[in-house]
């Protein structure tokens, strides 16, 4: 009996169900929507709901009532528009109030890695271990992603990593759409900051919303898109994820293919002399 429960926990976890939230279940989807604050505070939306404490103690939430989603986005990019540089946009993000997975995630997850570099990796969103350490793709799919640059001579010192959705979901859900509207303007002012020679998609959310199609990443991955940041055109290739990689190994066969067309292009543009072998 005590090993069946601690399968059941192992499955858990590797479902992304690490922590215990209440007794009952939440509609989370709902709650995201309904913790944005109704009122703004010099200049920066406040989304934190009111708290009491019912019968058994317990603190208990009040959301208040959500701010349309133009309103939110409007916020969100005349805050990150001002940001002159990555810390000021860190903690411009830090401040921000518009998304509701600030209130359940641990840590904000900004960005890793040499923003001079000329290489800039996006993902989705954080998961249990980049939402402890504060650092994205530091869990198996990220421990994967530093193989797949050391694959054509890369490491953390030569590119820069970061998420659509700096805050983790809970249980590693997909972000709402709304979650990630909220979050997209100071995304985009990031990239703006790095000015990335090429930027590289981690999987269909993140190739989706950066360049607004609604292609699979099996359509998109393998191809060179123009991403435009400010008024410059930035090279952006789509990859497959990591994590989908830990889960369909066979297809690593596809990343390999979309890893010599970015070290192709590294070549092409002179950024790093990079130590290829006669396959690429």
């Amino acid at each position: 009996m005590a090993e069946s429960f601690a399968g059941l926990l192992r499955w858990y976890a590797e479902m992304g169900v690490d922590i215990a939230v209440d007794d009952a279940p939440h509609d989370r989807f709902a709650e995201s929507r309904a913790s944005i604050a109704a009122h703004t505070e010099a200049g920066t939306l406040s989304a934190a709901p009111q708290q009491t404490f019912d019968a058994s103690h317990r603190i208990t939430r009040e959301p208040a009532p959500a701010l349309p989603a133009d309103a939110i986005e409007a916020t969100a990019l005349e805050s990150a528009s001002g940001a002159t540089n990555l810390d000021d946009l860190r903690e411009r993000l830090s401040r921000f109030e518009g998304c509701g997975l600030k209130a359940t995630a641990t840590r904000l997850v900004f960005g890793d890695g040499n923003p001079g570099a000329g290489i800039m990796f996006i993902g989705e969103a954080p998961g249990a271990d980049e939402d402890r350490q504060g650092v994205p793709f530091v869990g198996r799919a990220g421990q994967l992603l530093d193989k797949m640059l050391a694959s054509i001579g890369l490491d953390r010192t030569k590119v820069y990593i970061a998420n659509v959705v700096p805050w983790r979901p809970p249980g590693n859900r997909t972000p709402t759409p709304l979650e990630t509207a909220a979050c997209l303007p100071f995304t985009r002012r990031q990239i703006e900051l790095v000015d990335p020679k090429i930027l590289v998609c981690l999987g269909a959310a993140a190739a989706q919303t950066l360049l607004g199609t609604k292609e699979g990443i099996m359509r998109l991955r393998g191809r060179w898109f123009s991403y435009r940041a400010g008024d410059k055109e930035i090279q952006a290739i789509a990859m497959l994820h990591p994590a989908y990689l830990l889960r369909q190994p066979a297809q690593k066969k596809l990343a390999w293919q979309d890893l010599r067309m970015l070290a192709k292009e590294i070549r092409r543009l002179q950024l790093f002399a990079l130590p290829f072998n006669s396959a690429i």
